[in-house]
């Protein structure tokens, strides 16, 4: 799972990472919802996300009826093998590709063709946003993807990033599920967003949105976003607008959360004999910020004499200043953290993404220590122009602090541990 030799401090870190992730595994977290097959009629398995083959492959594995569907997941994130009765696409993330409209397109299609006694289950999950993409008409596919280039390095937050995406597009905010018609519709989501907002995961194709045609404007205005001009036009069309209600044949299931994996992990690590501190998966705002902010705390709980870890979740964001930099929010958050320490010794500290994928980088996260600093200093690397320069990707492949565990197959999105002891005599 990672790129250097383990000490006692980096493999109980990973071992909580791994317990995290193990409870919120579609395999483990989607089968006791699966419904019980429908007295005739159709069913129809359409997903997007990250999670969404392996979603698809824990469907088809327990679900005793007849189905036929079609998925799309990240580059890389399929299973290796055939699902059953359902076609796995892959497409671009974080910025869609030609493939994410066709998967959109095609997924329209197939809801369109469900009658009453139907049903459609939707298996949401992070990062469906990107994979499956069909612009608002009017609005042309390069145009979409310039904007989300730019509010991605912009340091805007994931629900208003995705308020932006659902009123610009064809299939987001409900309008895939109104596609349907008169079938029922399932939706299962595995959450990677502060809060657990359904309708924010994979920007909510089958869940009604209380965002609004006005909240996207004034982002697009706070972020300065470009084609600004255009934007707008399609802003002030009401026919843009998302669903505000779901009918009553709509429902939405929540079978995995950051606070799922948090929990697992400090039911691990009390099992290790150590105290928790669970600051809970909500937590937003700027990576490096709360990089530093927690250091503060973990200094703090070390003067108290505490042996403790402390977790949390959620999903920060960075402002990208040097396009050629490379490093993801986890990545950032660990050098900020590692900097305010300035080499104290008594603590370490994870942070990963739980996709295994800290941004668009090969490698979930970073793990870092009381040697990190001067590690990174021998070998002719500074922390802080690494961290105004966005560069914590290369920070850490020299200190051997990065963290690779391919995809998971799941997406509960940041997980960060710090593991607090007493100072050195």
């Amino acid at each position: 799972m990672s790129r250097e030799t383990n000490t006692p401090e980096r493999t109980l870190l990973l071992s909580l990472f791994e317990a995290g992730l193990k409870r919120v595994a579609p395999d483990v977290c989607l089968p006791p919802h699966v419904p019980e097959p429908q007295t005739g009629g159709r069913t129809l398995v359409l997903g997007a996300g990250k999670a969404a083959a392996a979603m698809a492959d824990a469907f088809a594995r327990t679900y005793s009826g007849p189905f036929e569907g079609l998925v799309v997941t990240r580059y890389g994130h399929g299973i290796g093998r055939t699902i059953p009765g359902i076609e796995v696409l892959e497409a671009s993330h974080p910025v869609p590709d030609d493939m994410s409209q066709q998967a959109a397109q095609r997924m329209l299609k197939l809801a369109g063709g469900l009658t009453k006694g139907d049903r459609l289950v939707f298996l949401a999950s992070g990062g469906g946003s990107s994979l499956m993409s069909l612009p608002a008409p009017g609005l042309p596919f390069m145009a979409k993807q310039g904007l989300m280039k730019h509010l991605l390095h912009s340091g805007a937050t994931i629900s208003q990033i995705n308020c932006v995406r659902k009123h610009l597009s064809a299939i987001k905010g409900g309008r895939l599920a109104l596609a349907a018609g008169q079938a029922e519709v399932l939706t299962y989501v595995i959450s990677d967003v502060p809060h657990d907002t359904a309708h924010d995961v994979a920007s909510g194709p089958t869940v009604a949105d209380p965002t609004t045609l006005e909240h996207a404007a004034d982002i697009l205005t706070r972020y300065r976003a470009p084609d600004r001009a255009l934007m707008e036009a399609l802003l002030n069309n009401a026919p843009n607008e998302t669903v505000k209600t779901a009918p009553p044949t709509w429902h939405t299931r929540l079978i995995a959360t950051g606070h799922d994996c948090l929990k697992a992990a400090e039911q691990a690590a009390v099992a290790s004999g150590y105290d928790v501190v669970n600051l809970g998966a909500d937590l937003e705002g700027d990576a490096a910020s709360l990089g530093a902010e927690h250091a503060t705390l973990a200094l703090k709980l070390q003067a108290e004499g505490k042996r403790v870890i402390l977790l949390s979740g959620g999903e920060t964001s960075v402002k990208v200043t040097n396009a050629a930099g490379r490093g993801g929010c986890n990545m950032t958050y660990a050098l900020s953290l590692a900097l305010r320490l300035g080499g104290a010794s008594g603590i370490s500290a994870l942070a990963c993404d739980t996709d295994g994928i800290d941004g668009s980088e090969d490698a979930a996260g970073a793990y870092m220590d009381n040697i990190t600093l001067s590690r990174a200093a021998k070998k002719g690397h500074d922390a802080k122009k690494a961290l105004d320069e966005n560069n914590s990707y290369m920070f850490f492949e020299a200190t051997g602090g990065l963290i690779s565990t391919g995809p998971t197959r799941t997406n509960v999105n940041d997980f960060r541990a710090i593991l607090i002891g007493p100072r050195a005599a």
